[in-house]
């Protein structure tokens, strides 16, 4: 067997081999995107919450 005919798997390696891509590239996303929005909204916290301090010393001033 050679290399050629595993990745050509019998003429359906084209459909194989992007079914493979299509589900690391989703898996990847799994990942990633959680990540990212934790990140924005960890600063969207801080954010407000420096406001709302700001606030506070304000009023108080």
């Amino acid at each position: 067997m050679a290399l050629n005919d595993f990745f050509s798997m019998g003429g359906y390696g084209a459909y194989v081999w992007s079914s493979y891509g299509i589900c690391a590239v989703v898996l990847l996303l799994n990942v990633i995107q959680p990540i990212i929005r934790e990140r924005r909204t960890i600063r969207e916290l801080q954010k407000r919450f420096s406001l709302a301090k700001e606030n506070k010393s304000d009023k108080h001033s």
